[in-house]
């Protein structure tokens, strides 16, 4: 009986285009047991799926080595190396400083040999890659490529004596695929984002002892801890333990959800202040972080219009010209008896302005400026595809954690009910007294409130957390509770009374609201929320100016406060409650609805 299929997913090193994707597809084919290979230059992965009687991991991954794709370790996402030991770069540096001494020798009046010398040179350095790349895609491939039709419209201008020319376009040729590796490691970095939200460790126990593994051995049934401040390795529901869980990371969601035995916890986000002992539900390849992963690599192996006429047009046309080119050269001399050095000459000239070596460059080097630019605006555009549908945008689609708020909770009111009894300030030092021995992001926030506020924490002793419900601590003597309104109602001997009107307002305005009090009595109210960035409003208004008929938030925050953010923002629609393969969703749906659509965000 055959042994099932399996399959093993490779980051590599050394692949940045389609041409060393064709490298590995060749230098694989017909391996051993190798049933399928799929290469995605875009994301510097290959997929194969091979037969464990004929082939193993080890074996595939020495092979990828020897072709010169070496296997990267773990999770780890290859990069470029650096310029000054990339010999792409340096060849073509070569190429241009030999152009350019040329160039120069040639205005001081150096003999003509001279200059003639450092244009051959040129072309013949920064011409090794793009030339050896044109003979493997013929003699492999079967294919003239735009490279092989650069590299004859480089020679034949050469043989005409514009040596000059010649050279100057092998170097711009040579410069643009040496930037090339460079452009798709900008587009990487998105991919490696979200690979560093999951730990490369985890610690499952097994067989009645705790022991590492790396995540990606992780089974599901599997029983893993995740200790406080952790990140959770894969998808899984927890069997023990409670504790808050800041799933802003993979959700958006701004406050932690408190977790209890029963409840799902997703790879990539933030345990708080409790250990939770978890049983992985999907393995590391099939978990949420891995398959926003998996939707972002296919996002980017999409190429641009331009792109993709570019490639159908070099595979079409460049025989042509070449055809043309060889009648042109032939024909009338066989034919008509013609001059042979008068018609050669012609099919020369044909082929130089035939060659649509600018048109190719164009591309490439258009793409390098406007991803460099929009880097150093701060703006990371992942690919070809994405700068060309920008201006057809109708609809922008925005997060909200994080992109329309600045990412942290941050305190916005503080209410205390007898001023007499406790004023504002002292109910801040008290709350920052008891909340400043706290981890929780919301107790965070009250300290650090305090402190902008100058408000000194009050002394306290015996602090408790009351996990997923809040915390409490001794004052002069006295048991004072800090927490959420299910702590005062349902956990404490007496529930007090909660002033339900002022509740209700600032938990409709999107606010998580703490109540500060004894057993007895609530003395105050602390709201918290991720308050929104101080040019979310001029953003959102520019971009209806500019002809954006439409500005939607797309949120793993709940209804109510995605309500409240809209409101004040003035967007056009908002859908709450979302996981991202839901913001997956609602994004194709905007688009079949409107058109263009661009999201913003997470």
């Amino acid at each position: 009986m055959t042994e099932a299929l399996k399959t093993l997913e490779l980051r590599v090193g050394n692949l940045d285009c389609e041409h060393d994707a064709a490298a590995i597809e060749r230098g694989l084919t017909g391996f051993p047991g190798l049933n399928d290979l799929c290469v995605y230059p875009k994301s510097a992965k290959v997929a194969l799926s091979f037969d464990p009687a004929a082939a193993t991991p080890e074996t595939l991954k020495a092979q990828l080595d020897a072709l010169g794709f070496p296997p990267q370790a773990g999770l780890t996402m290859p990069a470029p190396p650096k310029p000054w030991r990339n010999p792409k770069v340096l060849t073509a540096a070569a190429s241009g400083v030999l152009l350019l001494v040329g160039w120069l020798g040639g205005l001081g009046g150096a003999p003509e040999s001279v200059s003639l010398a450092m244009y051959l040179a040129a072309i013949l350095v920064g011409g090794y890659y793009p030339g050896r790349e044109a003979l493997e895609a013929l003699i492999f491939e079967r294919q003239i490529g735009i490279e092989l039709l650069m590299a004859v419209a480089a020679i034949t201008a050469t043989a005409m004596g514009q040596a000059l020319e010649g050279a100057m376009l092998v170097f711009l040729y040579a410069i643009s695929e040496a930037a090339e590796g460079y452009t798709e490691e900008k587009t990487r970095s998105a991919v490696k984002a979200l690979m560093d939200l999951a730990p490369k460790v985890a610690l499952v126990r097994r067989n009645g002892s705790e022991v590492e593994i790396p995540v990606e051995d992780i089974a599901v049934g599997d029983v893993f801890i995740v200790k406080p401040g952790q990140a959770v390795p894969t998808d899984g529901e927890v069997v023990a333990g409670t504790s808050g869980v800041n799933q802003a990371p993979v959700t958006g969601e701004s406050v932690p959800v408190e977790k209890q035995p029963g409840a799902t916890v997703f790879a990539g986000s933030i345990n708080g202040e409790g250990a939770l002992e978890v049983r992985a539900t999907k393995a590391f390849a099939d978990n949420t972080i891995s398959r926003i992963i998996q939707m972002v690599e296919a996002a980017q192996e999409r190429k641009g219009r331009s792109q993709r006429f570019i490639e159908r047009f070099g595979a079409r046309y460049s025989p042509l010209v070449l055809l043309i080119g060889v009648l042109i050269a032939i024909v009338p001399p066989l034919l008509f008896g013609a001059d042979w050095v008068t018609w050669i000459t012609r099919a020369t000239v044909f082929i130089v302005a035939a060659a649509p070596c600018a048109l190719v460059i164009s591309i490439p080097i258009t793409l390098v400026a406007t991803l460099g630019t929009g880097a150093r605006q701060g703006v990371l555009i992942k690919g070809g595809i994405y700068v060309e549908e920008l201006a057809k945008v109708k609809v922008v689609a925005l997060d909200k954690t994080g992109t329309l708020t600045k990412g942290e909770p941050d305190v916005t009111d503080i209410i205390p009910f007898d001023e007499k009894r406790l004023t504002r300030a002292q109910l801040l030092a008290l709350a920052a007294g008891i909340e400043g021995r706290s981890q929780h992001p919301l107790a965070q926030a009250i300290a650090r409130h305090a402190e902008a506020q100058g408000v000194t924490p009050v002394a306290v002793s015996d602090f408790r957390s009351l996990t997923g419900a809040g915390v409490s601590a001794k004052h002069n003597g006295r048991a004072v509770y800090v927490g959420s309104p299910d702590l005062f109602r349902t956990q404490l001997k007496q529930a007090p009374e909660i002033p339900a009107d002022a509740l209700r307002r600032l938990q409709t305005a999107g606010k998580t609201v703490v109540l500060v009090g004894d057993e007895s009595s609530v003395w105050g109210m602390v709201a918290i929320r991720d308050n929104i960035r101080p040019n979310a409003r001029r953003a959102i208004k520019a971009l209806h100016a500019v002809g954006v008929e439409k500005v939607v938030m797309l949120t793993g925050d709940n209804a109510r406060t995605a309500q409240a953010i809209a409101r004040e923002l003035g967007l056009d629609e908002v859908y709450a409650d979302l996981k991202p393969a839901d913001k997956v969703s609602r994004v194709r749906e905007l688009a079949a609805r409107y058109g263009h659509v661009a999201m913003v965000g997470d």
